[in-house]
């Protein structure tokens, strides 16, 4: 299942701001080790687990959007849902900090 997370910041800044979520959620879900390997300027894997499983997927960087697509074993699907709405809250939250790093370089 594919996720989409709008945007309007250009390549480098949504590049960053991913960085910067997943790097957040790997503070803060340590105990699940999140993981984002990037495999070229648009395209990362990504991954954590969850009592014991571990979940992949990819992450995929588009002009004005943030692609995610998680692969999860059947007994685990209740809870894409809620990595997925984890992943976009961090990753809205960096977009925003993009957002103020613009304007105060505009200043």
């Amino acid at each position: 299942m594919k996720h989409t997370i709008e945007h309007d910041l250009n390549d480098q800044e949504a590049k960053l701001a991913t960085e910067r979520a997943i790097a957040q959620y790997r503070e803060q879900y340590a105990e699940y080790q999140p993981f984002l390997t990037w495999r070229d300027d648009r395209r990362a894997e990504l991954g954590f687990s969850v009592k014991g499983v571990k979940l992949k997927g990819s992450m995929e960087l588009r002009p004005g959007a943030v692609d995610v697509d998680l692969d999860v074993p059947f007994l685990l699907r209740p809870f894409k849902g809620v990595a997925l709405a984890a992943i976009e809250k961090e990753v809205r939250h960096f977009i925003e900090q993009a957002h103020r790093e613009r304007a105060q370089k505009a200043t």
